[in-house]
Order: C-alpha cells, then structure tokens, then sequence
C-alpha cells in the first residue's frame, strides 16, 4: 500500500464541509418531528434569532470592509465613513503631510539664508581686521583670496 498525502482545495474543503452540514441538518430535522410543539416553537424562534444574528453581523463587517456606515432607515437614511469624530481625523491625516512639507521648505531657506549671512560676515570681518591696500578691494580675485584657508 503507498502512503498518499490528502490534500484539500479550498473550494473541496467548503464541497466537504457543506455535506457535513447538510447532513447533521438533516438528521437533526428528523429529530424534530419526535419533540413536543412548545419545544418546536423555542427552537423556531431561538433559530429565526441566530439567523437575525448573522445577518446583522454579516452587514456590520461589511460596513467596516467599505468603512461606509448606514444610519437610520427608510428615506430618512444617511451614509456615514466611519465614526462621530472620524472626518476630523480623516481631514487632520490629509493635511498633516503637507504642513511637515511647508515647515521643511522653509527650515530649508532659513537655513540656506543663515549660511549664505554667515558667509558675508566673515568676509566683512576680514576686510575690517586687515591691513589691505585700497587697490585690493577692487580687486575681481579678492573674495577667492578671502575664501582660501590661511596657515
């Protein structure tokens, strides 16, 4: 005899299971006809509300999946995304990204403005604190003088 490994589909796993479900129902079904009528009637009843049970827990995870939610009924019915508070925070998460990006540019620029002020003040500092002829400022290779690391 060879070992052969069973392996099921999902769809033969759902093809299994559904017979099995069939078939308790089916003997529980006969089981039924031999019980009184006011034990018949609980069970009715308890079954229409387990039914009910499904149905609304079917419907809310549906809601949540779609995040749309129904409120109310009839014609005075209104879709809701989500909960009280949740357009307030749907609204904050949408414009949070792009205030970060406004405050980025603009650290950005004060950064740049700080170092390009930081540059000319040390320029200005060389010129005050050297002895320079007048004939060097006029000089076009003055700032590559002053940029060129001294010993």
């Amino acid at each position: 005899m060879t070992n052969q490994k069973t392996t099921f589909t999902a769809t033969g796993l759902e093809a299994l299971q559904s017979r099995f479900a069939l078939r308790v129902a089916a003997r529980l079904n006969e089981a039924t006809r031999e019980l009184p009528h006011d034990v018949t009637e609980r069970l009715r009843a308890g079954r229409e509300q387990a039914l009910e049970r499904a149905r609304l827990a079917r419907k809310t995870q549906a809601q949540a999946a779609t995040g749309v939610q129904v409120i109310g009924g009839g014609p005075a019915a209104t879709l809701s995304l989500g909960g009280p508070g949740s357009n307030r925070w749907f609204k904050l998460a949408s414009v949070l990204p792009v205030i970060a990006l406004v405050g980025g540019f603009l650290l950005i620029e004060h950064v740049h403005v700080k170092a390009q002020i930081n540059a000319a003040a040390e320029i200005d500092t060389a010129l005050l604190a050297d002895d320079l002829p007048p004939a060097a400022y006029s000089d076009p290779g003055f700032v590559e003088f002053l940029k060129a690391p001294r010993d």
